[in-house]
């Protein structure tokens, strides 16, 4: 499932490399901003930013990613959920799972909270 974990995450992140740790602090909610649109098929999703027109496609262990983290209290909730789902080493879960939040908060798809 680690390869599994990886290609969801990698499919938006072209260079982008997962050796560091991610700057996001997990005690903090992920929200979905107002004018973002999320399409699913066929268990994969595409977000669109719609004042920005960017998109973003996630496999389906990515929209699974997607789901706990925009229906969690916390990023480090969505992590709990998703590891006693996957059979992922913490650390890459972790690693993977904050590269993800950190993209599609940078491209204005989702938004951090403090509560």
């Amino acid at each position: 499932m680690v390869a599994t974990i990886r290609a969801a995450v990698g499919l938006g992140f072209q260079g982008i490399c997962f050796a560091q740790q991610p700057m996001i602090a997990f005690t903090k909610r992920l929200i979905v901003p107002q004018n973002v649109l999320l399409q699913e098929l066929g268990g994969e999703s595409v977000l669109l930013n719609l004042n920005t027109e960017y998109y973003f496609g996630l496999d389906e262990t990515g929209t699974r990613m997607w789901s706990a983290l925009t229906s969690s209290a916390t990023i480090e909730a969505a992590f709990d959920v998703l590891l006693s789902e996957y059979d992922v080493a913490p650390a890459v879960l972790r690693r993977d799972l904050g590269a993800l939040a950190e993209n599609l908060i940078k491209h204005g798809l989702l938004e951090l909270r403090d509560e």
